[in-house]
């Protein structure tokens, strides 16, 4: 039997989404605006920390930086997840003295974050370190809080869920597929 798939956000939703995201990275940056790099997480973080410029652009008028970071070096858990093609970095800005914006679409059990934040040192000491992410789902193994987060989603660990961008996916939504029983 195929799983059970339950749409979470419709492309509507996820646009509102990230329209508040944005709003909300602006109110906290406040002065650092200026200082702002976001670091979109390979896949779905790079698309989505796109979006976020743009908004962020629309909002205040002013254009930030957007990289990509791959972080298949720094994981400590290949044996399980098995082998990753290490993706490209693109890091537009020296990252020290910025205020770094981690980008990712799903946070779970914070290994990914984890990876992320080592790499990031590779290129720079930022000022600080913020992370958004689109869908929190818990489970967490690390202690990672993102502090932006569009929606929290409780899952069962079993349970996956898949953001689709309309630049990787074709369509925009997020959904939540359920094992067959």
């Amino acid at each position: 039997m195929p799983a059970e798939v339950v749409d979470i956000l419709s492309a509507e939703d996820l646009r509102r989404t990230v329209t508040r995201l944005a709003s909300q990275v602006v109110e906290k940056a406040r002065e650092d605006l200026g200082a702002i790099a976001l670091l979109g997480i390979h896949t779905r973080g790079i698309p989505l920390a796109q979006l976020l410029a743009q908004q962020i652009e629309s909002l205040e008028g002013l254009s930030v930086p957007v990289g990509a970071l791959d972080i298949t070096f720094y994981r400590d858990d290949l044996d399980r997840i098995g082998p990753r093609t290490p993706q490209q970095t693109t890091i537009p800005v020296d990252l020290s003295g910025r205020v770094v914006l981690l980008v990712d679409d799903v946070i779970f059990s914070g290994r990914t974050v984890r990876s992320a934040l080592n790499a990031v040192h590779d290129y720079g000491r930022p000022k600080a370190i913020w992370l958004l992410v689109l869908i929190d789902r818990g489970h967490r193994e690390l202690p990672i809080h993102p502090d932006f987060t569009g929606k929290v989603l409780p899952t069962a660990r079993d349970e996956v869920v898949k953001v689709l961008l309309q630049q990787t996916d074709g369509r925009d939504g997020v959904e939540l597929w359920k094992p067959a029983v």
